[in-house]
């Protein structure tokens, strides 16, 4: 997905459409029948595209400029919204409701509101009259470095390189905790899976049910795969061995970083989008790593903030099998074996 975001400020002299129909009121029907009926067809036409509305109203721009197809990935498509009072980036679905976006809203915010690292502000939610629903954001314009790549240390005399993005997302997970417990405000997803974010006091009790036992039932009703629902279970009996000596603390997570959802703005600073928040132990945000490209320096950097708990390599690969069960459930068997290979590891090491 690209964003590219132009912030918006409440004291910017742009104009609203609603004030210029308001300072410059049409003719009187008798002496200009067209112009009437052409004004009126225009507030007909916002009205019928709500995207088009928030952003000649509260959005602040009194024209759209242009329009321009921007992907969106498998699930959603994507444009950027060119105005006068900056550019808007756009997601649309239109066979899903607008509670997926919603979820997504909700996480960007409480990302954006830990001032850690960067996310696209959301601005708007709404269903389309045709069906689906939208979301409007900020758009931010992307340079051309990834956001993990490493850049020098402030200190000069330092030739130890860092990593941007492992520092980032440490502070974020440092600054956001719950006092909830583990869990989320609303249900999302995980591409276009459910994700089930119950508050739960325990983690472990949260992770056995809500990710992988939830994970194993779709998979065992879409696919009928009872061997590995079956040693699924097994292992999530036993898995809270691997936690002995941990702290685990609920952090905000983006929940679903992958090198599709990393990017680095204008400035090199990194992006992170395309959340499915939700706050759990720290460690499960590596999860996708097999997807993500992550070096050395990220962790190094990462684990400057957030220190390594005690059996953090022994629990790296159950935080990739949520993912990988997801992209069984999501693509089909192709991962399945993926899957099973990170189960039955576990099950002998823990001799289940």
């Amino acid at each position: 997905m690209a964003a590219n975001v132009a912030l918006l400020s409440a004291s910017s002299p742009s104009t609203s459409a609603s004030s210029i129909l308001r300072r410059h009121p049409p003719p009187r029907r008798s002496a200009c029948p067209r112009r009437a009926a052409s004004r009126l067809s225009v507030v007909a036409a916002m009205s019928d595209d709500p995207i088009k509305e928030w952003i000649l109203t509260e959005g602040k721009a009194t024209q759209i400029t242009g329009t321009s197809s921007i992907g969106g990935g498998c699930i959603n498509a994507a444009q950027r919204y060119d105005t006068d009072a900056g550019s808007f980036f756009v997601k649309t679905n239109r066979r899903i409701g607008p509670a997926m976006f919603e979820g997504e809203a909700l996480g960007l915010k409480a990302m954006y509101d830990t001032k850690s690292i960067r996310v696209p502000l959301p601005y708007k939610v709404g269903s389309l009259p045709t069906g689906g629903s939208f979301i409007i954001m900020e758009f931010i314009q992307f340079g051309r470095s990834r956001g993990d790549q490493v850049t020098l240390s402030r200190n000069p005399f330092r030739s130890k390189k860092k990593s941007a993005l492992g520092r980032k997302l440490a502070e974020m997970h440092k600054s956001a905790k719950s006092d909830k417990g583990y869990g989320f405000y609303v249900e999302n997803t995980i591409g276009s899976t459910p994700q089930i974010n119950t508050w739960t006091a325990d983690w472990i009790e949260f992770y056995s049910k809500h990710r992988l036992g939830y994970q194993l039932k779709l998979i065992s009703q879409r696919f009928g795969d009872s061997a590995i629902y079956e040693k699924g279970q097994r292992l999530i009996e036993k898995m809270h061995l691997l936690f002995d000596g941990a702290v685990i603390e609920p952090c905000l997570l983006h929940g679903d970083l992958w090198s599709g959802n990393i990017s680095a703005d204008a400035n090199g600073d990194p992006v992170i989008l395309d959340p499915a928040c939700y706050y759990g132990h720290n460690e499960a945000e590596f999860g996708m790593s097999w997807c993500a490209g992550f070096r050395g320096d990220f962790y190094s950097s990462y684990f400057e903030v957030m220190p390594k708990q005690p059996g953090f390599e022994k629990r790296r690969d159950l935080y990739l099998l949520y993912h990988y069960l997801n992209h069984y459930n999501l693509f089909g068997s192709g991962y399945r074996s993926s899957a099973m290979s990170i189960i039955d590891d576990y099950l002998r090491m823990l001799k289940a």
